[in-house]
């Protein structure tokens, strides 16, 4: 896989040297225990899959090349480039500025756009409309499109499915900039539904069997289907694909249970499936099947607690925290800056969508085994930063250079 030139501020010489070795020892990787940190007291184990991602590294090398590479010109950004504050704040700090914000809510007219400035597209890709007025405008769109590979594979799977007449369900977050963007191009070629969960997948499923009015689907999901939708022919044929970053057995089970449904009304045979669901396959892409993947196998491990480093807004870290949840007493943080001391911790409570205080967060034993993970738009560097803060607070018996130390002679 391609390397890319990110800079040295999100890297980590330790973490990256762990990633390197596991590389080595592990490439069809199967192996998805943790990698161990044993401080003595204090024992890390790192998730066998984190941080930055093949589309995110991609994203920020064309961003700070085009900075470099055009001094005094104005560079804009659609939205946020990745859903991580420290990359963003980087590039604003670089006179990169925001037109939109992540909800798609505009913070600079576009109006203000000219011809000779640079609009960068970010990882999660934009609609048909916004690419083609910016066209319009003038904007060399192509030269600077940081879409992640991942996220048009969806694209061309949702593409290849309308051409055959189905109607596309896409599994995603409603507001999401990169399920607007899916919905924006599946909408193009086919009707389109979004469904946000299981819940409204089983409620989609009662107007495909004629339990539910047609007629109150248009306010169930409203802001969720496509001009024209027809909800009493439209769920006939249909085909799933995804937001990137959502959990996989959730897809899955929304995908087995919608074409079960179809199953059952239509009683399909193998040989006349076709004629109702497409074959789309599973459409995450490697990095959060990976990450989710290397979450499960941390969680076999005997811990006290679990801490996810990662953007509060950012889809795919928010769900290794659901799966955290479920076995440990979980922190969801975005810097070591949010660690305030042994006793106290400031973190992102995902139900309540607000950063809440927890004192005695750290039990008082040893050794204490904690799980780190985090999502793929998180630079390394933040992890060390949450390892080395956790350190200062035991008496350790070996520090992190010296482990970088041993990676290094091994």
């Amino acid at each position: 896989m391609k390397n890319f030139e990110v800079p040295v501020i999100y890297r980590s010489p330790l973490i990256s040297a762990i990633k390197r070795k596991r590389k080595e020892e592990d490439r069809m990787k199967k192996d998805f225990k943790p990698t161990l940190l044993d401080f003595g007291p204090l024992r890390i184990y790192l998730a066998r899959h984190f941080g930055f991602c093949y589309g995110v590294e991609n994203a920020i090398e064309i961003a700070f090349r085009t900075i470099e590479e055009n001094p005094g010109k104005r560079i804009f950004l659609l939205s946020e480039m990745i859903h991580n504050p420290q990359v963003n704040a980087g590039l604003q700090a670089h006179g990169v500025k925001f037109l939109q914000d992540t909800y798609g809510n505009q913070l600079i007219p576009f109006d203000e756009i000219r011809e000779d400035d640079i609009v960068l597209i970010p990882a999660f890709g934009t609609t048909v409309a916004i690419e083609q007025m910016l066209k319009e405008k003038g904007i060399a769109v192509e030269a600077y499109n940081t879409t992640c590979p991942f996220v048009e594979k969806v694209w061309n799977r949702s593409s290849a499915i309308a051409r055959k007449n189905y109607t596309i369900v896409i599994h995603g977050k409603p507001n999401h900039e990169e399920t607007r963007a899916t919905f924006s191009r599946a909408a193009q070629n086919a009707p389109a539904v979004v469904v946000r969960d299981m819940k409204q997948a089983i409620s989609l499923a009662k107007y495909m069997k004629g339990e539910k009015d047609v007629a109150d689907f248009y306010a169930e999901f409203k802001g969720q289907y496509s001009d024209g939708f027809d909800a009493g022919n439209d769920l006939e044929r249909i085909g799933v694909v995804n937001q990137t970053t959502m959990l996989a057995v959730d897809t899955q089970a929304i995908a087995d249970f919608l074409k079960q449904t179809l199953i059952e009304k239509y009683q399909l045979t193998d040989a006349t499936i076709d004629l109702h669901i497409a074959d789309t396959r599973d459409t995450l892409c490697y990095a959060t099947n990976d990450n989710q993947a290397a979450v499960t196998g941390m969680l076999e491990t005997n811990a006290d607690l679990a801490i996810v480093v990662g953007g509060y807004n950012s889809s795919n870290t928010s769900h290794l925290v659901e799966l955290c949840e479920e076995k440990l007493p979980t922190y969801f943080i975005d810097s070591d800056e949010k660690i305030l001391s042994a006793k106290n911790l400031l973190h992102f409570d995902l139900h309540k969508k607000n950063e809440v205080l927890t004192s005695g967060y750290l039990p008082d034993k040893q050794p204490l085994n904690i799980l780190i993970t985090s999502g793929a738009s998180c630079p390394d560097a933040l992890v060390e930063g949450v390892v080395a803060r956790l350190a200062t607070f035991f008496e350790v018996q070996k520090s992190m250079a010296e482990m970088l130390d041993d990676l290094s002679r091994s």
